[in-house]
């Protein structure tokens, strides 16, 4: 097994060094090395994870052609502007809020300059804004009844013949999340000097290198047609929460209510389909946009990682199960430092719960307790090399977000521990009071 392990770990770290589809092609050349070399018996591709995720990065794709996107962030920005001096407190809360309704935290990109922005004009450090609003973004993603991983893990629970609803998910994550955000953001206040006696600022001010601004095009998101396919992306979402919430609603077949992946798939082709009809957008726009870009690469590493993952616990389940089981079964929040573990590696949630809850159900782990864990696979931002961590470093033109001389004492290590470690010990404590 530990040859076997080795190549599964020599698969993540590559394709996490190439980025983009590199973590789903290593996956896939792992899993050829697993089958071929090894003759361990390949496991069934995560179809329905996969499929369920195009379905919402279409219709996300729609709403970003039409305008959709670009109408939030104007929203944000006056949100922000109006505000200046709490905007430590609320720019995490708008790029959760992004995250939760788009289901991927890459919206974040299109209002981080907005923040660094209004928190250089107004003299407040934009490293403090700016680092919670990524890790806002980050841990949003397991809170969206939409995003990738939450359709991971409800779908893997299921099948794993646990009697959970989405509501059951989203009751402990949403609370559980926000609650850790706003921790991470209080404890922000005050990180680092203030702007005006930084030195690296002040040596960017005197070089003139803080010329300019970023404002955009602000006619942009204008029009009823960017309100229209808002309106249609919160529809659907809202009509996703409700039938997963209320199983009783879900048309029945042959006495068996339909699933949820096909109630996810259905309902975002739709609204999809209609964000077309209705904004008159082309399809071919939707495709070029960067949620659509960001969505099919998350897609690839899911199929992969994830299936060279499955392959690989199946094969040696006898062995890990009794190298562990007495461990984690005593102590269940071990698993949740896996899934830290496992995130940092994989930088991504949804493949890091299809790679590794399986191993949690096998375990005889709590389904409550899993979803109690679920926050724990935000571990990416650990390593400053994320694209919405690098992003909000290049848009800080102050300086002051940034990499420190260790690598790991970056601008986003306190925030990111501070609300990861708040909302699972929140979950684990929700759990034991109510279920």
């Amino acid at each position: 097994m530990a040859m076997e392990l080795a190549v599964v770990l020599a698969a993540i770290i590559a394709g996490a060094r190439f980025g983009g589809i590199g973590l789903g092609v290593f996956g896939g050349l792992g899993l050829g090395v697993l089958v071929f070399v090894f003759g361990l018996e390949p496991t069934s591709p995560p179809i329905d994870v996969m499929l369920m995720i195009v379905a919402v990065i279409a219709a996300a794709s729609c709403m970003q052609a039409a305008g959709g996107l670009d109408l939030m962030v104007r929203w944000a920005e006056k949100i922000l502007r109006r505000n200046p001096k709490r905007i430590t407190i609320l720019s995490p809360l708008v790029t959760y809020t992004f995250t939760f309704v788009a289901g991927t935290g890459h919206v974040a990109y299109s209002v981080l300059p907005v923040i660094a922005e209004v928190a250089t004009q107004t003299g407040i450090r934009p490293e403090r804004p700016m680092a919670i609003a990524v890790i806002a973004s980050q841990q949003a993603i397991t809170a969206s009844p939409i995003s990738a991983a939450t359709v991971a893990l409800l779908s893997l629970l299921v099948g794993g013949g646990f009697d959970v609803t989405l509501g059951d998910i989203l009751v402990i994550s949403i609370p559980c999340t926000l609650i850790g955000v706003v921790t991470g953001a209080l404890c922000s206040l005050k990180v680092g000097k203030e702007l005006k006696d930084d030195a690296e600022y002040l040596r960017r001010l005197k070089a003139g290198e803080l010329d300019g601004s970023y404002g955009g095009d602000k006619s942009a998101a204008g029009g009823r047609g960017a309100l229209w396919s808002v309106v249609l992306f919160l529809a659907a979402t809202t009509a996703i929460v409700v039938f997963g919430s209320v199983p009783g609603l879900r048309p029945t077949f042959e006495g068996s209510a339909m699933s949820m992946s096909y109630i996810i798939e259905t309902v975002m082709l739709a609204a999809a389909a209609l964000i077309l009809l209705v904004t008159r957008t082309g399809g071919v726009k939707a495709a070029q946009g960067s949620v659509f870009s960001a969505g099919m690469q998350a897609v690839v590493a899911i199929f992969g990682i994830a299936w060279m993952g499955d392959t690989f616990i199946a094969g040696n389940m006898a062995e890990i199960k009794g190298s562990i089981e007495e461990t984690v079964t005593s102590m269940p929040w071990l698993f949740g430092v896996a899934l830290f573990v496992m995130s940092i590696l994989l930088f991504s949630q949804a493949a890091t719960i299809r790679a590794l809850l399986p191993l949690g159900i096998a375990l005889g782990i709590s389904p409550y307790m899993l979803i109690a864990l679920f926050p724990a696979v935000n571990g990416y931002f650990f390593i400053p090399n994320y694209p919405t961590v690098v992003a909000a470093i290049n848009f800080d033109r102050t300086g002051t977000t940034r990499i420190g001389k260790y690598i790991l004492n970056h601008s986003f290590m306190m925030p990111g521990m501070v609300a990861t470690v708040t909302s699972v010990g929140l979950g684990l404590l929700m759990v034991g009071l109510l279920f």
